[in-house]
């Protein structure tokens, strides 16, 4: 009777363990993958960065002093990071594009209009083509870019 209550024991501590141990490693990955990026775009001062957030496969991060921002997107079909010198832009917006005949966004874009040139870059944030749970990010990733959208804009009013 002691062996198998062990036995169970042990069983039911590596199922709980295997878990913890993958998502600790994948965390730690990231957060070095994180750090490797903005040190190439602040090579000095990579935590100037004081604002970081992370939420299905992108992490925004922004540096409110010195105006400086950075999109990761690290989803596993087209990896990248996107930095926008803040000091060179006038506005910065969010532009959802819908289905035709239909509320259903398939995606959303930041776009930020440069002082000098009135140049719009645009950068993608959402892609429904790019999303494995489709609609159930899509509201989640809206949230976040609008709440984003909300920083960006106070960071360049400054």
């Amino acid at each position: 009777m002691d062996t198998s209550v062990t036995i169970i024991g042990i069983v039911i501590a590596i199922i709980v363990a295997i878990p913890v141990y993958f998502s600790a490693r994948t965390n730690a990955a990231n957060k070095s993958k994180i750090l490797n990026i903005k040190k190439r775009f602040n090579p000095s001062n990579p935590e100037n960065f004081d604002l970081t957030e992370s939420q299905n496969n992108k992490t925004l991060t922004i540096d409110q002093k010195n105006k400086k921002f950075i999109l990761m997107n690290f989803n596993p079909n087209q990896q990248e990071a996107i930095f926008v010198d803040l000091d060179t832009i006038t506005s910065c917006k969010l532009i959802p594009t819908t289905e035709s005949h239909s509320d259903t966004i398939v995606k959303i874009d930041f776009e930020f209009q440069e002082k000098d040139t009135s140049k719009k870059i645009i950068i993608p944030f959402y892609d429904f083509d790019d999303d494995r749970i489709k609609q159930i990010s899509v509201y989640q990733d809206h949230m976040f870019a609008k709440k984003w959208l909300t920083i960006i804009q106070n960071s360049i009013s400054r």
